[in-house]
């Protein structure tokens, strides 16, 4: 009988991709997926480290398995991803949580077979984690989330070293995979059915594959396969966002008309205390750029509330810039403490009661800005990929448009990853309402 297996995922798109490649490599065993991690013979956690609520939930996550493998000794449990690149975290994990099986990080993931039948075949714990990257192993298969779209890692790790960002010593180095193993495993994707890829990378704007092929130069190489519907990527950094970039967005019809560039904060004191590299009236010029050479292009963007030595004057350059740029939608945090980064030793912390009153009225800006773009949509017609039918409602599915609105409508299920078009009926806050063009 097959063994199974259950994947939970906490944090970002190349952690969502991570998982699909470790599912990859368990089918390709003969491994059974289960929809709850009760059922299954195998449980994995994969971890993120840039979110606080993130680290909360895995460690809650990983307590409730104490039972369940008390009950099972044969039962494995896994943990990777980038919380396992901190030391601090292995130690926590092996004094207080010691019925876990496996640990591993974000540079060997092509092993996690191996770790695999070691844990079951030899009964002992496995503990395997690389401090850098060394050379991409291409090849490895994944199991996507949706046949019509799928992820595509075109680098790795991070080079800005952002002074509140942990990324850079849980996925390292920057490193590009060689263009012509993307495109291989792009045209590959194109034969299995999908029809829109998103480029992943901590900073895509980044990428060097070879001495000819930055960025740009792959999205015009990307752009020219035939049967590909839809090319987006994300993210970009603001720092390294080129006149040959935006270019592409006029040139390339396959590339959405939607960019994810991270502000972070609006206050040029503050994003010079990040290490950010560009000040708020570089980032406005770049957004007026994007704006002119591509009208209507969408736009969302990350936050960060409560930076160490945000006032409330650096806090109204944030507000400011959200009115002047008018997002479609942004990703907000609240600034929390990331052991191992130099922001952790600033003294000069925003209280708790401050941070949530400010997260609080930019979030209600940002979901009236939102609201009111949205709103524009109503009686428009779009084109729609459409991903799949709703889990309340079988007959309600929903899709996305080039600009990433998600919008919602009647429809049928043989029209799962095909584009059909959409009459946007109204606009809410966070989704479109639409029915079908006959």
């Amino acid at each position: 009988m097959s063994k199974t297996f259950h994947i939970t995922t906490f944090g970002c798109q190349m952690n969502e991709h991570d998982s699909e490649v470790m599912a990859g490599m368990l089918l390709e065993k003969g491994f059974e997926p289960v929809k709850e991690r009760r059922d299954a013979d195998v449980a994995i956690i994969n971890t993120c480290s840039v979110r606080e609520n993130a680290d909360k939930r895995f460690f809650g996550t990983l307590g409730q398995l104490k039972r369940r493998k008390k009950e099972n000794p044969d039962f494995v449990v896994c943990v990777c991803g980038c919380m396992m690149q901190q030391q601090h975290v292995i130690d926590t994990i092996k004094a207080k949580y010691p019925w876990v099986d496996i640990i591993f990080g974000t540079h060997n993931i092509h092993q996690f077979p191996e770790l695999v039948d070691n844990a079951l075949n030899e009964k002992k714990k496995q503990i395997e984690v690389w401090s850098d990257g060394g050379d991409i192993v291409e090849g490895l298969p994944a199991k996507r989330l949706f046949d019509c779209k799928a992820l595509v890692n075109i680098m790795f790790g991070c080079n800005n070293f952002c002074t509140y960002c942990i990324v850079p010593y849980t996925r390292g180095r920057e490193r590009s995979r060689q263009p012509e193993e993307i495109i291989k495993e792009v045209k590959s994707l194109v034969e299995d059915g999908v029809k829109e890829i998103m480029l992943l990378g901590q900073n895509v704007n980044s990428y060097r594959g070879d001495e000819q092929t930055d960025f740009a130069r792959l999205l015009y190489r990307l752009n020219e396969i035939e049967g590909l519907e839809r090319i987006r990527f994300m993210t970009s950094h603001p720092k390294d966002l080129s006149d040959r970039l935006i270019q592409a967005f006029v040139d390339c019809n396959k590339l959405c008309k939607n960019i994810h560039l991270p502000v972070q904060s609006g206050s040029s004191r503050v994003l010079k205390k990040m290490n950010r590299r560009y000040t708020k009236e570089q980032y406005l010029e770049l957004v007026a750029k994007l704006k002119a050479a591509v009208p209507g292009i969408t736009m969302s963007t990350d936050i960060i509330v409560g930076f160490p030595g945000e006032t409330e004057e650096d806090f109204e350059e944030t507000l400011d810039l959200v009115r002047k740029v008018r997002f479609d939608s942004a990703f907000t945090f609240l600034y929390s403490i990331r052991k191992g980064t130099p922001a952790e030793k600033y003294e000069d912390q925003v209280p708790e009661e401050v941070k949530h009153e400010r997260f609080n009225r930019l979030v209600d800006l940002i979901n009236a800005i939102s609201a009111e773009k949205n709103g524009e949509y109503a009686g428009r017609v779009e084109r729609v990929l459409v991903e799949g039918a709703s889990k309340t409602n079988s007959k309600t599915f929903s899709g996305r448009t080039d600009g990433f609105k998600l919008v919602n409508f009647e429809g049928t299920k043989d029209m799962v990853g095909n584009l059909v078009d959409v009459e946007i009926i109204e606009g809410k806050t966070f989704s479109l309402d639409g029915r079908i063009v006959k």
